[in-house]
């Protein structure tokens, strides 16, 4: 992993902006240890409207769902993830970006073949705590896809 673009102009607020341009590097922390992914081995840096993650991440899964996590947020247009450190490897997921008329049902059929619908439950599982609920997803934004 080392570079993940997302669409700038989507994405979640965070609470308590009024706006995009005033993202700072420590809401995106708070709001990423807020999720209670045990993040407090990375920092969270702003290079212009990227993020840049270091440190150590306790495996592949943390890593991916806090690229996510500050990614989806508007105002971010990518995530750098060169300078973290992985302790426990794993195998990367994909990653899906949302189109409109998308449900994770349809995501699963188009991701994992058709008839594997009902495997909406995985994406959703990989994606909390970001998601909250399988039916609140959004155009523009992007979801891991892990292996069945």
């Amino acid at each position: 992993m080392s570079f993940f673009s997302f669409i700038k102009d989507v994405g979640e607020k965070i609470l308590g902006l009024a706006s995009a341009a005033e993202i700072n590097a420590a809401d995106l922390k708070k709001d990423l240890d807020a999720l209670g992914l045990d993040t407090k081995d990375l920092t969270v840096e702003l290079d212009g409207d990227n993020v840049v993650l270091k440190g150590t991440a306790k495996d592949q899964e943390t890593l991916e769902k806090a690229v996510l996590e500050v990614g989806n947020k508007l105002g971010i247009a990518g995530v750098k993830t060169d300078g973290v450190k992985v302790a426990s490897a794993g195998e990367e997921s994909r990653f899906y970006e949302v189109k409109k008329g998308d449900t994770l049902w349809k995501i699963a059929e188009e991701c994992y073949g058709k008839g594997k619908g009902a495997q909406y439950n995985v994406i959703f599982e990989a994606n909390t705590p970001m998601l909250k609920h399988p039916d609140k997803i959004f155009p523009g934004q992007k979801l891991r896809i892990p292996a069945l």
